[in-house]
């Protein structure tokens, strides 16, 4: 049995996440107390008594979803499970920052106002309204990228943006093209086209702002290599200088994520079991489409991580 470890992206948010754990084994709790103190305010409190509309702005879900990880992460330490127990680690979107904490690359300070910049960044990128984001189902990324070209109009930006599974790929840009898209997709076979409720298209050209201005705060941070190697978005491939890291977290805020890619590039490299670290289990619901016969196990809760003696 070969494990990588991976961590949920935006999406993943509940009110609620984490508390338990944090109840549970004082090293989970201390992650929650030491990114309330990175962004100097309570933001644990938000998450476990919050309202979900608040949770879900994009400058709060982000460094929220990272604590909940590095909680449970914390925890499966505590049980005897180290990061070493993962030959590597990977994440969705954001994820990637909470699997770059995980392996000791950035600290978890860091990575939370990281984060917290990174949403704001974001968010302001484009004004809301103008752009969107739709998950075309039925189709692959080829195509979908095909789907994009011929939907693209002069001025106005559509780009294959997230390859989550066979099945599902995700498009973002400005909302006309985005919605021209969604209608060329179910000309080209789509059995559906879903508008996502996003506040910003994220992972496409509109990004640029953001990317500048994460450029400019991931140059202010310590980077180290990873305790395990990093499978990064962008590349779908394996990762470890800390100078490659930073550019390619850079260049993920307006690329695609490849997450079809890097779960087979992990499956092809020897890997046969996911864990999914923190809240839900959406990346292993795309796992199991991408490949059935690999195994996939979510640690999110206590009980989860108790039963970790049994893997």
């Amino acid at each position: 049995m070969t494990i990588a470890f991976v961590f949920p992206g935006q999406g993943a948010q509940a009110i609620g996440m984490g508390q338990a754990l944090a109840e549970t084994y004082p090293a989970a709790k201390a992650v929650f107390e030491e990114v309330d103190a990175a962004l100097e305010e309570n933001l644990s409190t938000l998450i476990w008594e919050g309202d979900i509309e608040t949770l879900t702005l994009t400058q709060n879900a982000q460094p929220a979803l990272m604590a909940t990880s590095l909680a449970a992460m914390r925890a499966l330490e505590a049980e005897g499970i180290a990061i070493d127990h993962a030959k590597f680690v990977a994440g969705h979107s954001l994820g990637e920052y909470s699997a770059l904490a995980a392996s000791g690359a950035i600290s978890i300070a860091d990575t939370a106002r990281l984060l917290r910049t990174r949403g704001e960044a974001m968010q302001s990128a484009v004004p809301v309204g103008v752009g969107a984001m739709a998950a075309l189902l039925g189709l692959d990324f080829a195509t979908v990228k095909e789907v994009a070209a011929e939907a693209a109009a002069p001025g106005e930006v559509v780009q294959a943006a997230n390859d989550n599974d066979p099945t599902q790929v995700v498009v973002s840009g400005h909302k006309a093209a985005v919605e021209r898209a969604a209608e060329i997709a179910k000309g080209r076979g789509a059995k559906r086209a879903v508008m996502l409720p996003v506040s910003a298209p994220f992972h496409c050209a509109l990004m640029q702002p953001a990317a500048d201005v994460m450029a400019e705060a991931l140059a202010e941070v310590e980077i180290k290599a990873p305790a395990v190697p990093l499978i990064a978005n962008v590349r779908a491939d394996a990762v470890s200088d800390p100078a490659e890291i930073r550019q390619l977290l850079v260049e993920q805020v307006t690329g695609s994520v490849r997450w079809r890619e890097s779960v087979q590039v992990m499956a092809a490299k020897g890997v046969t079991e996911f864990w999914e670290i923190g809240s839900g289990k959406a990346l292993s619901g795309m796992i199991r489409k991408i490949e059935r016969s690999l195994t996939c196990r979510q640690f999110g809760t206590p009980e989860a991580v108790a039963a970790v003696k049994e893997a």
